[in-house]
């Protein structure tokens, strides 16, 4: 494709794919933040290491302002204020800066970020792996759907299986010690297509786990029976232009009081429990959810067959990744 192509192809990826999100999930869309006050607790913190981008406003003093990592938080408070009930959702685009990826000669992370954030109203009595495994089927067959479509009109062949593998992290890494968690990916993703990890961010059976996430939205710490399982996860492909593993999505249940304190304990995070939005759930104000966030780049990426990122969005590249671009061809927006 030439960048004409692309761009309308782009568009087509995301018209298309968020026609089916927003029929699967039973979602509205809504506007967003692009920044929230410092000290509202609002942002995402991620890994823990991420500096936000932080700013003043001129009319507004005592009063320091973040670009957002995600909206994992922000979404609770609005499905919470614009009545929405069991069973209703929003998606909203969320447009992010993390500077701080130092992963930029990877191809596939860029400082600028841009995913469908979504957010669902549940019960309490649905805060179970079942109720995750049927969310994620259906994120996954609007992601066939919008395959199908876009792939139809631009003459690419579909790669996506029919079915989604869904597979525990802590089952990988006792049945494959000898691999880094990134390898296990990998290996997995060759071998189903896609597959939706279990588990992310509680100790696994060897003590570490098998990639970082925040205390205060995903519950990675559920109390079961047996082994480590957890309430959150992420949708894994096999990008065979790449030769390895892509994450297109990373999504769960999220916190309830008991786990939103669990959970920051476990991470020496106790005094996050006085910002005002862990306030409120700890008081029992917001919503019990299920949410999520879906890359839209990478998605247009996968779909378009694409090598770089920076095909399919604008953003800032070392001098070195710009010059290697040029040699391989890649057409950076």
């Amino acid at each position: 494709m030439d960048i004409r192509t692309t761009e309308k192809a782009i568009v087509q990826v995301k018209q298309s794919f968020e026609k089916y999100l927003r029929e699967a999930l039973n979602l509205e869309r809504v506007s967003s933040p692009l920044y929230v006050a410092a000290d509202s607790g609002i942002q995402d913190n991620l890994n823990g290491f991420e500096k936000p981008v932080g700013f003043a406003i001129a009319d507004i003093t005592n009063q320091s302002y973040e670009i957002v990592h995600s909206l994992a938080k922000w979404k609770r408070l609005a499905l919470r204020r614009y009545g929405f009930q069991v069973g209703e959702g929003l998606y909203t685009d969320m447009n992010a800066l993390r500077p701080d990826e130092g992963t930029l000669r990877s191809g596939i992370h860029s400082v600028y970020v841009d995913q469908w954030d979504w957010e669902k109203v549940m019960d309490s009595s649905q805060r179970n792996l079942d109720y995750l495994k049927g969310t994620v089927r259906s994120i996954y067959q609007a992601m066939v759907q919008a395959e199908d479509e876009v792939c139809s009109l631009f003459g690419l062949p579909t790669v996506l299986p029919s079915d989604l593998t869904f597979i525990q992290s802590a089952d990988l890494a006792e049945q494959y010690p000898e691999l880094t968690a990134k390898e296990r990916e990998c290996l997995v993703s060759k071998k189903y297509g896609a597959v939706f990890l279990i588990g992310i961010g509680g100790e696994l059976p060897d003590g570490k786990i098998h990639d970082g996430r925040a205390p205060d939205y995903d519950d990675w710490s559920t109390e079961t029976e047996g082994p480590y399982k957890g309430l959150n996860g992420d949708i894994l492909v096999w990008n065979e232009v790449l030769g390895r593993e892509f994450e297109l999505s990373s999504m769960g249940i999220r916190v309830d009081p008991k786990a939103l304190e669990r959970q920051l304990t476990i991470r020496g995070e106790e005094h996050r429990a006085a910002y005002p939005w862990h306030k409120e759930l700890l008081a029992g104000s917001l919503p019990q959810t299920i949410g999520g966030g879906i890359g839209q780049s990478r998605f247009c990426m996968f779909l378009l067959k694409k090598r770089h990122i920076g095909e399919v969005q604008v953003s800032a590249w070392p001098e070195s990744v710009i010059t290697e671009c040029q040699k391989e061809g890649i057409e950076l927006l």
